[in-house]
């Protein structure tokens, strides 16, 4: 393996990221479905959820099949949700990106990973106030696996960030059990794996523009704001991708003031 990632291009690899992630992306979209639902993500296969009908292997392409279908069931003609093909496409353009930056070996699958994972977690905290552990648990596994094996000598520090960062949330939650949720400790645990210490300026960034949307309501909607439940989980999702990019940076002009 090591020799083929020396010997195959980038482009390979960057494609083959897009691919794998449409593919998740669209396993995503069964995530974001069924497990609200309490359905299996198995049984039965997919189908229209309008009709019922068992969709056919040129139905289940990701991305194209619903712009070709025109965004319809080609049984019933019911509307099927643009959530499906945005989903398919943010999942391949996020792992494509991890590649393109990171390269194809460990870094660049664990960011990937988080990547991916990221979509269903914010498709599903927005519309159930939930956070999938069927996803975020696996990822968080496979991604502190790889960020171990890219720096072996370092080992500990992926696992102090992801232990920090859950710790850090698991006590806010105690503190204020209606602010947040455990999902969003179990995701800081994947964030924590993947950034390291760049996941401090990702918390940074969510508490931050968390706050200021709270500040946005209270103005609108008075003391009625402080009744209204926001999902904190696409907050820690875009604090983890500015942080993904840009976190390193930040720590270190940050640790060069401080110096």
């Amino acid at each position: 393996m090591p020799d083929l990632l020396l010997v195959a291009p980038l482009a390979y690899w960057v494609t083959v990221a897009a691919l794998v992630g449409l593919a998740l992306g669209s396993f995503s979209t069964v995530v974001a479905w069924r497990w609200p639902r309490e359905e299996s993500l198995v049984h039965p296969r997919s189908h229209c959820t309008g009709c019922a009908r068992t969709l056919g292997p040129l139905e289940l392409v990701p991305v194209l099949s619903w712009l070709v279908q025109r965004g319809r069931c080609r049984g019933c003609g019911a509307s099927v949700s643009w959530r499906y093909p945005l989903m398919e496409a943010a999942s391949g353009a996020l792992a494509a990106g991890a590649v393109l930056t990171f390269g194809p070996g460990p870094e660049g699958l664990a960011a990937a990973l988080l990547g991916v994972a990221l979509v269903p977690v914010v498709a599903v905290d927005l519309e159930h106030r939930l956070i999938p552990d069927v996803v975020v648990l696996p990822a968080a596994a496979l991604a502190l696996a790889a960020a171990v094996a890219a720096d072996p000598q370092g080992w500990w520090q992926p696992v102090a960030a992801a232990a920090g960062a859950a710790g850090f949330l698991f006590l806010l939650w105690l503190v204020y059990p209606g602010g947040m949720g455990l999902g969003d400790v179990k995701l800081a645990l994947l964030l924590g794996a993947v950034l390291g210490v760049a996941v401090i300026p990702a918390l940074a960034v969510a508490f931050l523009a968390g706050s200021l949307l709270g500040i946005a309501l209270m103005l609108r909607h008075g003391r009625a704001a402080r009744r209204m439940a926001i999902p904190f989980g696409p907050f820690l999702a875009a604090g983890a991708l500015i942080a993904l990019w840009w976190g390193h940076p930040l720590v270190g002009w940050y640790a060069d003031r401080l110096g």
